[in-house]
């Protein structure tokens, strides 16, 4: 029995194979993309030209149809597999347009025009739009820093954010912002065109791994957007059930990433040893080669078991709550659910790329070596947000014992 995750739905299906067409492009790409630290164009090209940048666009309109996040995760372990850094920055822009996506679902199902909608779907499925987002400052996490201020035009927006993934060259960014009125202090959100006077990209993704992410910083400086750009979450520095939903679904594909390289990292591996030999003998008839290989395939079977089941949870959980609100405890339990599964894949996608190392031997430590970048951008899963690792077992703790915020 395997526990390769697979699709479930025909747009999944689309998705995960116009995905695995990719793999082979990417990978060839991801050696010189990461010696430079720059993002990979071609591989956003090809991203949209096989429609996996317009999965979640309705069929009408040109793209997959795509709804089930189990697929959509399931599409980012494939792309990982070829470059994770492709597969991480791309994830934001699919979240994005997911939502665009359903807005667009339910206007149409209360009969009302959605042209207007349609407008910027159309854009995603030409290519003329492509979205980048953020949620990370520097020294916080549920509470940002950068402030929408009301004017008599509309908002001025002053702040700095990081790792800010396919900044580069994405046409539009997505964020989370705080704002505050007469009716209190509020989270909300924006979609601004990446050439907004005020908002400064920097120029200074440097990183060990993840390099060709393109996860700059911005700064904002009296950046001007009118009073239609600012949508409110919910309560600022407080979980609300919006809040803790956008950010379980938003990010638990990025576990998926993780997935992908340390499924790619074991294919590594598996192929060398089939022909790998020492002095005349087969590697794979060592003994301490078996039990690597049978230590690396029980973790990464763990890891594949956790994630898929987390994701087919997910949908489960978005069909019961379709004609209602979920509960603050039920929208706790969505994103305990994420973090246990975060913190498996992340552990364990680690361990698995560092075995398959030891598996490759010396070769493998040199840079000219794919295993070398795969050992580099795995470790990029446990920081990110949320939770880092200091804080998940808390908040599951604290979920549990019915004391979460």
């Amino acid at each position: 029995m395997t526990f390769v995750l697979q699709p479930k739905t025909e747009a999944g299906e689309r998705l995960v194979c116009a995905a695995k067409e990719l793999q082979t492009a990417f990978a060839s790409r991801a050696a010189a993309a990461d010696q430079a630290g720059e993002v990979c164009r071609e591989n956003y090209d090809d991203l949209i030209r096989t429609g996996v940048a317009s999965a979640f666009v309705p069929v009408e309109l040109g793209g997959f149809g795509l709804q089930s996040v189990h697929d959509w995760i399931v599409g980012i372990v494939a792309l990982a597999k070829g470059d994770g850094s492709t597969a991480i920055a791309i994830n934001m822009h699919l979240g994005i347009s997911r939502g665009m996506a359903q807005a667009h679902q339910m206007a149409k199902a209360r009969g009302v025009n959605t042209e207007k909608i349609a407008v910027p779907l159309s854009k995603i499925v030409s290519g003329d739009m492509l979205m980048c987002a953020t949620a990370t400052e520097p020294g916080t996490d549920l509470h940002p820093r950068t402030e929408a201020v009301r004017t008599n035009e509309g908002w001025c927006i002053n702040g700095h954010k990081i790792f800010v993934t396919m900044s580069p060259i994405a046409t539009h960014l997505g964020m989370n912002l705080r704002m505050r009125d007469d009716d209190g202090d509020h989270l909300v959100t924006t979609l601004l065109p990446i050439d907004t006077p005020g908002l400064i990209p920097q120029d200074d993704w440097d990183a060990l791994g993840m390099r060709a992410s393109g996860s700059q910083s911005v700064v904002f400086e009296n950046a001007h957007v009118p009073f239609s750009a600012i949508r409110k979450l919910g309560p600022w520095g407080q979980w609300s059930v919006g809040v803790l939903m956008n950010r379980a679904l938003a990010n638990l594909p990025l576990v998926g990433a993780f997935l992908g390289i340390a499924e790619a990292a074991r294919d590594i591996a598996i192929e060398k040893l089939a022909t790998q030999k020492r002095v005349g003998e087969a590697v794979a008839d060592y003994s301490g080669v078996q039990h690597l290989v049978g230590e690396m395939e029980i973790e990464l079977a763990k890891c594949q078991a956790i994630l898929g089941a987390a994701a087919s949870n997910v949908d489960e959980f978005l069909a019961r709550h379709e004609q209602q609100q979920p509960t603050m405890e039920a929208a706790h339990e969505l994103m305990k659910d994420y973090q246990a599964a975060k913190w498996v894949v992340n552990r364990g996608a680690i361990d698995i790329v560092s075995k398959a190392m030891d598996l490759m031997g010396g070769s493998g430590y040199t840079n000219s070596h794919p295993l070398a970048r795969l050992y580099r951008d795995v470790r990029a899963g446990p920081f990110m947000q949320p939770f880092a690792v200091t804080q998940a077992r808390e908040y599951v703790g604290q979920v549990t014992l019915g004391k979460a915020g």
